[in-house]
């Protein structure tokens, strides 16, 4: 009978080193790469001085093709926040009473007159970064104040020279990261990393209003929505993105439609929801988030029924900051 092979306490020691090293690779790719290094070489950029009427801000965002736009303070001469989709939202939820009632708010109000009653409830300081800041540090600001745009500032010029997000990062991730070595947790299932959230899933029926769905995104602050069905199948996914088609189609007055009639009306051409399953690998998750072009993907099982959501906030919490001790996320 053959004694039971063993690991000297060097191997040991190299083991747990390949490991460690394993779990930071993508971590100290991030630390060794700039925000500047993701800026595109052309990339357009709309700014909007606050004393611009909402309306015609929001006209300018669908026309251009935008989720977001830095804002311009003549009076301070200087950046003094963001205009997104989500401002749009909370607008219509707040001001909304029925499509016999015409929303003056969004008709008349200007920029500042709109962040003068929202600044009573949320930060007025503008979250940026410098050009020269690691990308690790650029994750960690968009994760820890739960943003979705980043401004790249220029500290000399005081100048916007980009607007990063979570997909630019992930992308680059993906294109540049292939030169280190694979780690071996990206092999893993992503039921078995937990990557993902999978109780208290935000949805929304098929039958319920537009307007259910704003209050939704305002009460849970998530930026999408799996429709379902009576079965609690995904048919559909509504995202704040999504919404800036009410101000494309002049139908933000009717929020009493359902979210079936919502969903028909995009004007844009979008394919089936992207899903997968928690038996699919960390690296074909990445490879299908980043082909698709997608913020994030509706976790199913066999049936299609929903079981979580997987975001790419998701995502590079548990692949560079996490390693490094930091859960941003819960911060």
């Amino acid at each position: 009978m053959e004694p039971p092979s063993q690991v000297s306490f060097p191997e040991k020691i190299q083991e747990m080193h390949k490991q460690e090293t394993d779990a930071t690779v993508y971590m100290n790719f991030m630390k060794s790469h700039r925000c500047y290094d993701t800026i595109p070489i052309s990339c357009k950029l709309v700014i909007f001085d606050t004393t611009l009427q909402l309306k015609k801000a929001f006209f300018a965002l669908v026309a251009n093709g935008l989720r977001a736009a830095p804002l311009w303070d003549s009076k301070l001469q200087r950046f003094v926040g963001m205009l997104t989709i989500t401002d749009f939202i909370n607008i219509l939820h707040r001001y909304y009473k029925s499509p016999m009632v015409q929303m003056y708010e969004l008709e008349n109000h200007k920029i500042e007159t709109w962040r003068d009653v929202y600044l009573q409830y949320y930060s007025p300081f503008l979250i940026s970064i410098s050009p020269e800041a690691s990308l690790f540090d650029a994750i960690y600001s968009l994760l820890k104040y739960k943003i979705h745009r980043l401004p790249i500032i220029d500290p000399e010029s005081g100048n916007i020279l980009h607007i990063l997000t979570h997909k630019r990062i992930l992308k680059f991730l993906h294109i540049f990261g292939k030169r280190v070595p694979k780690p071996a947790f990206i092999l893993r299932q992503i039921q078995e990393l937990g990557i993902g959230t999978f109780r208290n899933i935000a949805t929304v029926q098929q039958t319920a209003s537009v307007y259910d769905a704003l209050s939704i995104f305002v009460e849970r602050r998530v930026s999408a929505l799996p429709v379902v069905d009576e079965q609690g199948k995904v048919v559909a996914l509504y995202s704040r993105f999504d919404v800036i088609n009410l101000a494309a189609q002049k139908t933000y007055n009717n929020l009493d439609m359902t979210m079936q009639e919502a969903v028909r009306r995009r004007m844009c051409f979008v394919e089936g929801v992207i899903k997968c399953h928690p038996d699919e690998t960390l690296e074909t998750i990445i490879e299908r988030i980043v082909k698709a072009e997608v913020h994030r993907l509706v976790l199913v099982d066999r049936l299609d029924v929903v079981k979580g959501i997987i975001s790419l906030s998701d995502l590079l919490q548990a692949m560079v900051l996490t390693p490094a001790g930091i859960d941003a996320l819960l911060s």
